[in-house]
């Protein structure tokens, strides 16, 4: 029977299109750079896309709905093959996937030369066709326990639909459920899958350094009770954004968030930046719960923007940008340790979340605070790019595979 490995070498065109992290991951840091080089002269008005949404909606959605979507399709479509014991798309394919999140984005960019409901489906057709392939690879794989995962994909496409929909109406879309909806939703993914791969990550590392404290097994009761609490607070928030209820229900979970990374002994991981930038990631799950929740409870405190872009920015940006140079540097043959060019990367895009926070905090320096964010943000992704490009447009040493 032919083997992942074996599919992979009888792939004989670009290397790009040998396993799904390569085209999503690159294409990801690439976009992410990207929109922010062309998001932060769009505020100030130097240049006009020709998109009908906003600046600030555009922004919103296409790290949402853009970036986020590509790399979740580079995740799935590495993972699923090992989850489920079947073959990895590759190919022509995989490039058809891929051009499909292509298409989206541009529909997007000159979407005030289009009819909405053509720029919804045109941005809608990758996260569909990639929710019907992992969904058709798990029920053959028989792997049940992983349909969440797809289920989650769903409900932030439906987020997207919404959000275009919001959009049409002349509503202002990233205020708007759409957006929350999918927030919420990578919120949660981060939670569910960050709960699997944090532990056991650091519990590898941890055990061939010697003995010492190691990561709480994942899934006791207390994490099951925390997940459940994280996900009806989330729906409260799409709900019911400015509730005080909601208030007070996400900083209860952001306390129970902040145990449970506790038990996992990130303060021992200090020497792998690989590790650490994990619970540092996850880390802005519970931060953001709680500064989002004082928000509500107390307006004006630090903006809701701001306080928003503690999961925007440093859950999700950080969580995947962990994800994504970890998974490369593994699926390439190349050794699990972060290099000084890695290092700087995750320094640039927790100074980049830093400094948009700062902005809500002190507005009368938010023009300078937040092209500090812009610059290292486009530091960030883009060196991830550069650093990170070569090894998806090589192919894996032979003795590796």
């Amino acid at each position: 029977m032919t083997s992942t490995a074996e599919q992979m070498r009888g792939w004989r065109g670009p290397a790009l299109l040998s396993f799904g992290f390569r085209p999503f991951f690159l294409g990801a840091g690439i976009w992410a750079a990207l929109i922010m080089v062309l998001w932060v002269p769009m505020l100030v008005g130097v240049i006009r896309l020709p998109t009908a949404f906003d600046p600030v909606s555009w922004h919103a959605h296409e790290f949402l709905f853009g970036y986020l979507v590509a790399v979740i399709a580079g995740f799935m479509l590495t993972a699923v093959p090992n989850w489920t014991g079947r073959l990895p798309i590759v190919g022509w394919p995989l490039g058809g996937l891929a051009a499909l999140w292509l298409l989206g984005r541009l529909a997007v960019m000159v979407s005030a030369g289009l009819p909405p409901l053509a720029v919804a489906l045109m941005d809608l057709a990758m996260p569909v066709v990639l929710a019907a392939v992992m969904l058709r690879e798990i029920v053959a794989g028989k792997n049940w326990r992983n349909l969440m995962v797809v289920a989650m994909l769903a409900v932030l496409t439906l987020g997207n639909a919404l959000f275009h929909w919001e959009a049409a109406q002349g509503a202002y879309a990233a205020q708007g459920y759409g957006l929350r909806l999918g927030l919420a939703v990578i919120v949660m993914m981060i939670a569910v899958i960050g709960g699997r791969i944090v532990p056991s990550f650091t519990r590898n590392w941890l055990a061939r350094r010697g003995p010492g404290r190691l990561p709480v097994p994942p899934m006791q009761r207390f994490e099951k009770l925390a997940l459940l609490a994280l996900l009806g607070a989330l729906l409260s928030w799409v709900l019911l954004p400015m509730d005080d209820g909601t208030g007070a229900a996400l900083i209860v979970v952001g306390i129970l968030h902040a145990a449970r990374l506790a038990r996992w002994a990130g303060d021992r991981t200090g020497a792998e930046p690989l590790v650490w930038v994990l619970h540092l990631g996850y880390a802005f799950v519970p931060l953001g719960a709680v500064v989002i929740g004082l928000e509500i409870l107390w307006p004006g405190l630090i903006g809701g923007a701001a306080a928003q872009h503690l999961w925007m920015a440093g859950a999700a940006g950080l969580m995947t940008l962990a994800v994504m140079t970890r998974a490369t540097l593994g699926h390439t043959g190349r050794a699990l340790t972060a290099g000084l060019g890695t290092v700087a990367i995750y320094l640039a895009l927790v100074l980049a979340v830093l400094a948009r926070v700062a902005a809500g905090l002190w507005p009368a320096e938010a023009g300078a605070l937040q092209a500090l964010s812009g610059l290292a943000w486009v530091g960030a992704f883009g060196g991830f790019a550069l650093l990170y490009g070569p090894l998806m447009l090589r192919q894996k040493p032979a003795k590796a595979l």
